[in-house]
């Protein structure tokens, strides 16, 4: 199978993107072949990379502006030619590696729709349910899926929390744990709130419960069949900061299943089986969940997740092939004017 990525973008995990694009080219080739890197720089201009470019250093330094630049147009991306004209480049099936904005939020993906690529990742309004927590929230309660008490501030607005202390506070729509604070208690809650609205102007805020147990599930839909991962427990802390998730980004060592009964094991398979539904059909998502006293809640959506959660499976090209196979379909619709035509004949004109 032939496979472009797509990454970097405009986001605060601009360069978490980078890592995930570089990994996937480590991770990849035994059956899936990567034909182009593309990547979208800081001024929405599209570069064509080559794989021996798919270095840190490289997009560190700049470089990647000798890169060949290319235009995104109906059915992929095109090369400038002599003469002006335009060259389509064989990019295949596209892979949507772009974290955050652009890539999470719902932007690509309407554009790749509206020119008509093929491509694995998010849909629109997928893409829109779990780039923002709040909608997140108001989704999972419709999937009945437990999710924390919380309460949404906006910059400047008066703060009325209706629960004690401690808090987690976090952007209401970035994800990396950037931007994320706990606040032990009310005197330091100014603190966090600074913290969260340097990066966006809204914020959420959930209580803290120490102890909690954390599980992240990854898993994707082929036609009506789920396939999921391993279920893994992270390293014990009370906030997994960004360091924590994306210094060793890259692991190889072989992650263990959670040590868990087969009850709860189900359990999360069946709320994971909830929030995917039919709504993310075509991606490969993750969903990190809590549990406490036996009860599951629901932390958040990755859509797009670091490194694609390649970690968790025993065989990631296979699922990328099966997904590959399983793209949704949007219905054509033929327009003819006849309306039009009618309406024109029966005023004469």
């Amino acid at each position: 199978m032939n496979l472009s990525i797509i990454f970097g973008g405009v986001s605060y995990e601009h360069e978490i993107s980078i890592v995930s694009a570089i990994t996937m080219a480590q991770k990849l080739g035994k059956n899936i072949k990567i034909t182009h890197f593309i990547f979208l720089d800081s001024n929405h201009d599209f570069y064509l990379i080559e794989s021996n470019n798919m270095k840190s250093k490289y997009f560190s330094t700049l470089s990647y502006k000798q890169a060949k630049k290319i235009e995104i147009g109906m059915g992929g991306f095109y090369e400038i030619g002599f003469l002006g004209k335009k060259k389509l480049l064989h990019t295949g099936l596209l892979l949507n590696l772009i974290h955050g904005g652009d890539g999470e939020d719902g932007v690509l993906s309407g554009l790749f729709d509206f020119y008509k690529i093929a491509y694995i990742g998010p849909r629109l309004e997928a893409s829109m349910l779990s780039y923002n927590k709040k909608l997140t929230k108001f989704y999972a309660k419709e999937c009945g899926v437990e999710t924390l008490p919380y309460y949404v501030l906006r910059r400047n607005e008066d703060c009325k929390i209706p629960f004690e202390p401690p808090y987690i506070i976090k952007p209401t729509c970035l994800g990396s744990s950037i931007g994320v604070c706990i606040v032990e208690d009310s005197a330091k809650l100014s603190y966090g709130l600074d913290c969260a609205f340097e990066f966006s102007d809204e914020v959420i805020i959930e209580p803290f419960k120490k102890g909690i147990k954390e599980y992240n599930l990854a898993g994707t839909k082929v036609k009506d069949d789920f396939i999921l991962s391993l279920i893994e427990e992270p390293i014990k802390k009370d906030l997994l900061g960004f360091d924590d998730k994306y210094l060793d980004f890259s692991r190889t060592e072989e992650v263990k299943s959670a040590e868990i009964t087969e009850s709860l094991t189900n359990k999360l398979h069946e709320e994971f089986k909830k929030i995917y539904n039919t709504i993310f059909e075509g991606a490969l998502i993750r969903c990190d969940f809590f549990v406490s006293e036996d009860k599951i809640y629901l932390n958040e959506i990755n859509p797009i997740p670091g490194s694609m959660a390649n970690y968790l499976f025993p065989d990631f090209e296979s699922v990328l092939e099966k997904i590959a196979t399983s793209l949704p379909r949007k219905h054509a619709i033929k327009i003819n004017y006849q309306y039009i035509n009618q309406i024109q004949h029966a005023k004469g004109k």
